[in-house]
């Protein structure tokens, strides 16, 4: 009995450094790998540092892009990323920088201080003094967002506050998606929106 308890626990040590080591790989093969249509990356990430890799089951400054099914292409950079062992196909990432290209030529720019990438569900999570530029104008604020990573949509889970042309609001929480009629994309804000307007001033007047 005590060799087949040594032998059991030869194995749960070495599975406790084999799965993570696994689940990082997988998180590699997301980052790298996951892209489409004609979307030309840089290559600052292709070179892996594998015994960093191994000590500290991490990867640094690695980028992530892809294409969605409606044609937007997304694009993350991350300072660093670690596996969740919670999940084999889910990782999180630091000091996020990233952007949303859209066919209509409208585009957004993403700064975040955390996120949760899930593979699996198809999401991004990003938190933590979450801002969004947008090509119209638009300066918005909020502490979570969720982005897909299959279909052009962001949503908040909380308020937010935009400072844009037409002044500045304040919002329980916005959502970004392509209008399935028009086929548009639509920034929109809903619940309690308040705007201050500040009109332009008038050329010429005092």
């Amino acid at each position: 009995m005590a060799r087949y308890n040594n032998k059991h626990s030869r194995i749960v040590a070495m599975a406790k450094i084999v799965l993570p080591l696994m689940s990082l790989a997988l998180l590699a093969t997301l980052f790298l790998f996951a892209r489409g249509g004609d979307y030309e990356p840089s290559l600052p990430y292709a070179r892996i540092d594998i015994e960093t890799l191994a000590r500290e089951q991490r990867i640094d400054g690695p980028a992530f892009a892809t294409v969605t099914k409606d044609g937007s292409e997304l694009y993350l950079s991350a300072a660093a990323v670690r596996p969740d062992l919670s999940g084999s196909n889910t990782v999180n990432s630091t000091t996020i920088e990233g952007g949303l290209r859209m066919p209509d030529n409208g585009t957004l720019d993403l700064l975040a201080d955390n996120a949760v990438i899930d593979g699996q569900s198809k999401i991004a999570e990003l938190s933590g003094g979450v801002e969004i530029t947008t090509s119209t104008g638009y300066v918005v604020t909020t502490e979570r967002i969720a982005a897909m990573l299959d279909t052009t949509q962001v949503e908040s889970s909380g308020a937010v506050h935009a400072i844009g042309p037409l002044g500045t609001f304040d919002a329980g929480r916005m959502i970004l998606s392509q209008d399935k009629d028009t086929g548009n994309y639509l920034l929109v804000f809903k619940d309690s929106v308040k705007l201050i307007y500040q009109p332009k001033e008038i050329e010429g007047r005092p």
